[in-house]
């Protein structure tokens, strides 16, 4: 018989990996829309018109799950990524948090658009079950793609310096404001919303899902879930007026859960998490 080392032996990510984290994030994302921007006739008839399913949007869209890979696989190689990736399987919580996922978010945007004043036009978005289902699956594969980077590998390194309620509000400027160039790009999603209220409503969400991250003890599923749920197509687009409704919902998650959004012991800081060695 003979002692294998433990899993749990591999180098974990330091808190100094948020530098190279943010540098790709930022670069990936800002650099292809960067380009779109100062360089819109060559990139146009090199690559097609920007939209918000041009394939290199979805590469900006995923810069903090690149990131987020690449440093995991320097620091702690595949094995380290193998058990990073575990964190997705993660699902155990409160069924009142599922309750808030499930049927929370779209009451928050129905409320957004009843604030916005013209609820009698709301309608079902799509024509057929088909073009549902596919706007259905190209949200999943997209947004929710970035929680490897910001709650997978950012939240749990800013949580060993911070409360909770302070990394998730930092990790809220970091993340509202990612999205800058976006704004400022015709064909994509965000180039009909206004940017202010959106970054408002950005740090409100990521202090929500720093609540949830912790209670389900480092989930990226859930957080993914969450992430999917914002950007549902089925719900009404209810900007600016939704922020409203998740600032105020933010505002009764830190309340709730006074006792853990304070307080650091509580708060999940491994990237990596620890296996426990095995002998065969």
């Amino acid at each position: 018989m003979t002692t294998r080392p433990s899993l749990a032996d591999s180098p974990q990510v330091g808190v100094f990996s948020l530098v190279p984290f943010l540098l790709m994030t930022f670069g990936v994302a800002w650099g292809i829309l960067g380009l779109f921007m100062f360089l819109p006739n060559w990139m146009n008839a090199t690559f097609g018109q920007l939209t918000g399913q041009h394939p290199l949007f979805f590469l900006a869209v995923y810069a903090p799950a690149i990131a987020a890979f690449s440093v995991i696989l320097y620091t702690s190689g595949v094995r380290g990524l193998q058990r990073f990736l575990v964190r997705v399987l993660l699902w155990r919580c409160s069924p009142i948090w599922y309750g808030f996922i499930i049927l929370g978010i779209p009451l928050l945007f129905l409320y957004g658009f009843v604030l916005k004043g013209n609820f009698s036009e709301l309608t079902f978005p799509f024509a057929s079950s088909q073009s549902l289902l596919l706007a259905l699956a190209l949200t999943a594969i997209k947004g929710p793609v970035e929680e490897f980077g910001w709650r997978g590998l950012a939240l749990p390194l800013l949580q060993r310096k911070f409360t909770p309620i302070w990394s998730g509000l930092l990790l809220g400027l970091i993340w509202g404001f990612w999205h800058l160039p976006a704004f400022l790009l015709s064909g994509t999603p965000q180039s009909a919303w206004s940017f202010t209220p959106f970054f408002v409503g950005s740090v409100a969400i990521s202090v929500i899902v720093t609540a949830l991250f912790n209670t389900s003890r480092g989930s990226i599923l859930l957080p993914a879930l969450f992430h999917f749920q914002l950007n549902n197509p089925i719900w009404p687009d209810a900007q600016p007026y939704d922020t409203i409704a998740f600032v105020a919902a933010a505002i009764v998650v830190v309340w709730i859960n006074r006792g853990t959004m304070f307080a650091r012991k509580s708060a999940i800081t491994e990237v990596i998490p620890k296996t426990r060695s095995t002998d065969r």
